[in-house]
């Protein structure tokens, strides 16, 4: 990402996301200014607050994908949340807050992975000594030693044999890691001593106070011993808990939350859907209650203010808020004053017709007919979609989210699923064969649910 311009960037999005030109480039240069922002002097630095978007639009027309793409562009921490699991505090549901902590546990998991990685050689290498150490143990390398049957077998040294019992022992040693790296000792089983896991403690969970509910757990299950018990199992399964055995003894945890806690506060995403759904518009009672005290708390969140995780003390004021919302029957205006004032960036996404359609059909590198080209040839079918099917889809697509609701994109999936069903169902019996898709086959398969309206609302 460091070295992707706006241009880079919209066109690496153009992969995946057809259309929707303006929401892009608003994206871009934001994860672009956070590059600028890094190579600026610490005092200026900090006094930069990144410029929160709010985007608009029907669902189904990719807001949700902008941002989780441009996430895995910038390998930043990103989270995404639905502000209809909110409450104000005093309600039954989740604090605003937690939102900043649940980003913190995926920044903590992106750098340990990292770090994983980083020490992956020499895991992979101490866990291989240690699996050899299971498979011919040290008090054999002085004596003949036997493999068979997935055992090491000691013979004791008489005579002569005690003289050249080291070099045995390193001989039979070597034998088994060329074995062992051929995998031809994958399947053997070997006796090795694990540890269990702590019996889990639940905590009753207190609305608003969730943070703390998790720290009793951590605290449990730190009270508790831990319990080994040896077991019998195959040497590759071994292997891959010794790795992760070894991986965590060589990780430094403390360095891997420092290095998450400064991603997250830097370079965090938090992606907040539906928050049109939380505008108190009409004031009315129930679950209305409490839409403007979310909105309320939000503020702080989204301005900046210091959250309390597992962690530590998270700072949230350069971390980038992305919120969506469709505003079908509300309008931005509707959320309260300050609120709206933290979304000062603000794109309109447009409805996808026919064109868009056809292209989400055809351009995307995961478009939905590669995913099922791919799927139904590992069962030996060779499906082949013609331009005129694809147009056939595209235009039923528009026509059922004129006359239905207008839910995007996702019309495809629905549609494709139900063209190719048949074809799935009888896949294993037609291994071999070619299949056309063309205009006809896709009017045949649909042509129950486009005659009858009424049927076409319940099933696509």
């Amino acid at each position: 990402m460091h070295n992707l311009t706006p241009r880079e960037i919209v066109s690496e999005l153009d992969k995946y996301i057809i259309g929707q030109a303006d929401a892009k480039r608003m994206v871009a240069i934001a994860m672009r200014n956070r590059w600028r922002r890094s190579k600026i002097e610490p005092v200026l630095r900090d006094e930069i607050a990144p410029k929160n978007i709010l985007m608009i639009g029907p669902t189904g027309v990719g807001k949700t994908e902008i941002a989780r793409r441009l996430a895995n562009l910038s390998g930043s921490p990103f989270f995404k949340v639905e502000a209809t699991k909110f409450t104000e505090v005093g309600y039954v549901g989740r604090d605003v807050e937690s939102m900043v902590r649940d980003l913190m546990e995926i920044g903590v998991n992106l750098a340990r992975s990292e770090e994983f990685e980083r020490v992956k050689v020499r895991a992979e290498k101490a866990a291989e000594e240690r699996l050899l150490d299971l498979l011919l143990p040290p008090s054999s390398s002085s004596s003949s030693s036997h493999f068979a049957s997935g055992e090491a077998i000691a013979m004791p040294p008489s005579g002569a044999d005690a003289a050249a019992g080291a070099g045995s022992g390193a001989s039979t040693r070597e034998k088994l890691r060329a074995l062992w790296r051929k995998g031809e000792l994958d399947e053997r089983r070997v006796k090795m001593e694990v540890t269990m896991s702590s019996p889990g403690v639940e905590i009753m969970a207190i609305p608003g106070m969730e943070e703390i509910g998790s720290q009793f757990k951590d605290m449990f299950s730190k009270a508790f011993p831990k319990k080994t018990k040896w077991r019998d199992i195959r040497v590759k399964d071994a292997y891959d808990i010794l790795l992760q055995e070894e991986s965590d003894r060589l990780v430094d945890m403390d360095k891997v939350t420092e290095l998450a806690k400064e991603r997250v506060e830097q370079s965090g995403i938090i992606f907040i859907d539906e928050i049109d759904k939380i505008c108190g518009k009409q004031g009315g009672g129930g679950v209305d209650v409490s839409r403007e005290g979310v909105q309320r708390d939000l503020l702080p969140v989204v301005e900046g203010c210091v959250v309390n995780t597992k962690y530590g003390m998270v700072k949230s004021d350069h971390i980038l808020f992305i919120a969506a919302g469709a505003f079908h029957f509300s309008k931005p205006s509707d959320l309260v004053p300050e609120l709206q004032g933290r979304f000062p960036l603000r794109s309109e996404l447009s409805a996808l017709d026919k064109g868009d359609f056809y292209r989400i059909l055809t351009e995307p590198k995961n478009a939905l007919t590669v995913q099922y080209t791919a799927l139904l040839g590992t069962e030996g079918v060779t499906v082949t979609f013609t331009d005129d099917a694809l147009l056939e889809v595209a235009a039923f697509a528009q026509r059922i989210n004129e006359e239905t609701e207008n839910i995007g994109a996702r019309r495809l999936y629905t549609i494709m699923e139900r063209i190719l069903t048949d074809l799935s169902f009888e896949a294993p019996d037609k291994s071999g064969q070619s299949v056309v898709v063309d205009e006809a086959y896709v009017r045949e398969h649909l042509a129950d649910v486009a005659e009858d309206r009424d049927l076409s609302r319940y099933i696509l």
